[in-house]
């Protein structure tokens, strides 16, 4: 009597994964596009005021652009606003930008408004701090409101990540900063399903952020260094050298952060505090001069075309002013975040290396002190890796930053950041 030997069917693929993965398409989507329109609005406003208060306003008054004492009277007068609106404005516009992170716990829509003319102030008016903290604290808050009515089931934690990586999307024009920084996170939290099923949601969620930054704003990180084809081992040791020099460099802020914040906070009113540290970063920009306002992206490219063209005493004195200017912002409690014055501050270390040893390609200089700088102020590794290789503008530098970014490392962990706890204490 035949057998019949029928093969096995193989069993089915499961669906799942696919049934909870397309839902999330829509609605990231939807979060990268709004917090893109939130960073672009904001952006766009302050660039707008920032005309009137540094060119217009000046030209009609008879006082020269950028002269000394325009710069100590728009900080603090910056100072001025940012601490009655911090005073006068539901939840203080936000917490402690001391205390806080790229994130955080959802704030309450009504704070929203606030911190983002905060922000504008803090942007337009020469503070140096750039706009990351505040947008992406206001995102998550508009995020996770309008996301808990129109889809409570959806856990909270899940609209936090969207509106983050959307921002940080937003922010870099590109998600492979969103994917750097969420992967880092999502490393140490466990969950179902891998890695990428993880980052699915917030990938297309930075993806649409940055596609409408392109599409709107087209942002770039090019500073038109000189390309690096061929990198040797001279480039190696100077990047070792060079990022490692640029972490103690950094270090030196975040040690100093918690006594130069518990001095702001003697003063204890808002409106004592920020006049007093707006008046402190006049003083600053009026030594340093121009390009140590502002956030700094901007002046990096101003100090990038002109290689070779500033003294070795020039570029320190831009780096500590603008070190020095990033410190009292940060610790006064304007509205701001520190990544872009610490791209500034890598930017004009390396530069500075550069000139003392001109055989440096100046290209390894930058990134290297980008990552030095960034690694010492964030502890972020996988940003300040990316921000020092898109800054270079060279595939090949990717390489000598992965390899300069251990001995820097090593500086950097285990010591203070340029971040506090709720107590006044400096993270480690």
């Amino acid at each position: 009597m035949a057998t019949d030997h029928a093969s096995p069917t193989p069993p089915a693929a499961d669906p799942t994964p696919l049934r909870i993965l397309l839902p999330q398409v829509l609605p990231a989507l939807v979060v990268g596009v709004m917090a893109a329109l939130v960073f672009l609005g904001i952006s766009a406003l302050a660039d707008q005021l920032k005309d009137v208060l540094w060119d217009d306003l000046p030209s009609a008054l008879g006082i020269g652009d950028y002269s000394a004492l325009w710069i100590i009277v728009m900080l603090t007068a910056a100072g001025i606003l940012s601490g009655l609106l911090i005073w006068k404005f539901p939840g203080h516009a936000g917490p402690d930008p001391a205390a806080e992170g790229l994130g955080g716990k959802p704030l309450a829509p009504g704070i929203v408004p606030g911190l983002l003319i905060a922000a504008t102030i803090t942007l337009a008016g020469g503070v140096s701090l750039g706009p990351e903290n505040p947008i992406i604290a206001s995102n998550i808050a508009l995020t996770y409101w309008l996301g808990r009515k129109a889809a409570p089931a959806v856990p909270g934690a899940a609209w936090v990540v969207l509106a983050s990586s959307a921002t940080i999307g937003a922010l870099f024009g590109t998600p492979v900063a969103a994917a750097l920084v969420i992967s880092e996170a999502l490393a140490g939290t466990p969950g179902p399903g891998s890695l990428w099923d993880r980052l699915f949601a917030p990938l297309v969620a930075a993806g649409a952020g940055s596609m409408t930054t392109q599409l709107l704003a087209e942002p770039t990180f090019d500073m038109g260094l000189p390309p690096l084809t061929d990198p040797g081992w001279g480039d190696l040791l100077s990047s070792l050298v060079i990022a490692s020099a640029a972490a103690a460099f950094g270090l030196a802020a975040c040690y100093l952060f918690p006594y130069v914040h518990a001095a702001f906070r003697r003063l204890r009113h808002p409106l004592l505090m920020l006049p007093l540290g707006g008046l402190v970063l006049g003083l600053l920009g009026a030594v340093g001069g121009q390009l140590t306002l502002f956030k700094g992206l901007d002046e990096v490219k101003e100090l990038a075309s002109s290689i070779g063209g500033w003294s070795s005493g020039e570029l320190a004195k831009l780096a500590v002013v603008k070190l020095l200017a990033l410190l009292v912002a940060a610790s006064c409690g304007f509205r701001g975040g520190r990544i872009f014055p610490a791209v500034f501050i890598g930017a004009a270390f390396g530069l500075l290396a550069q000139a003392l040893v001109p055989e440096v390609s100046p290209t390894v200089a930058v990134s290297a002190g980008v990552l030095g700088v960034l690694l010492a102020t964030t502890r972020q590794g996988w940003i300040s890796l990316f921000t020092g290789a898109v800054i270079a503008g060279s595939p090949a530098v990717i390489a000598l930053l992965c390899l300069a970014s251990l001995p820097a490392w090593l500086i950097v962990t285990g010591r203070p950041q340029l971040q506090l706890d709720q107590q006044g204490h400096a993270l480690r």
